[in-house]
């Protein structure tokens, strides 16, 4: 079980700097959005930050599910337009269902990775290690809590699957995605309750694999 991130720790460049002593130069943050959906896709998304990037938004940045949409929005420019590269990779939930979760997970990342220009020589991955991928990399608990690349990261995947969720309320009505994006909330398991799960729902999870697997008699 991940360790419970402890509010008053902000994120630095510890990582990033002890990596650039080491000779590194592209150092990129990896981090996902909507892994504990019960709707849509899963996002990761990598961001590569300049070695001696100076800001004023940065002392803002932080992980992303401690920001309000509108922060994120802000600080989702601000990043975009400040990065050496920035990418995403997104997976299905029909991937989801067919191969879990944590596979999932690590292919977005890997996507993420492909796309992102220019390549890194070092990754620092949320919680994760990539055993596929053959580049050097570190996976730290609590990374999108502690380490800037990773929480920038994490905040470019909430924005980009949030953007998704929105557009995806159009194409499946009557489940509120675009307020809850997908997630367990009161809300969308009242609408579930209702209509049923949609195309875009992960038949795998719970609830819905306990309402869709028949009932055997006593």
């Amino acid at each position: 079980m991940r360790a419970r991130k402890i509010l008053n720790i902000r994120p630095s460049f510890k990582e990033e700097n002890l990596l650039y002593r080491e000779g590194y130069r592209l150092i990129a943050g990896l981090d996902e959005a909507g892994r504990g959906a019960l709707a849509g896709p899963i996002v990761a998304a990598a961001v590569i930050l300049p070695r001696k990037i100076r800001a004023d938004w940065l002392e803002k940045i932080m992980d992303s599910k401690l920001l309000s949409p509108k922060k994120r929005l802000v600080l989702f420019d601000y990043i975009c337009d400040a990065a050496t590269g920035v990418s995403f990779g997104m997976v299905s939930h029909d991937y989801i269902d067919r191969c879990g979760i944590a596979s999932a997970n690590r292919l977005a990342m890997q996507e993420a990775i492909k796309q992102l220009e220019p390549s890194p020589d070092f990754l620092l991955i949320d919680y994760l290690r990539l055993p596929d991928v053959p580049l050097p990399q570190k996976g730290i608990t609590d990374g999108d809590a502690i380490c800037t690349s990773i929480a920038c990261a994490s905040i470019v995947a909430k924005v980009i699957r949030d953007r998704i969720m929105i557009t995806l309320d159009t194409v499946v009505p009557g489940y509120n995605l675009s307020q809850h994006k997908g997630y367990g909330t009161k809300e969308h398991i009242h609408y579930l309750k209702k209509l049923g799960p949609s195309s875009i729902h992960r038949l795998s999870f719970q609830p819905l694999r306990d309402w869709l697997t028949p009932k055997l008699p006593l």
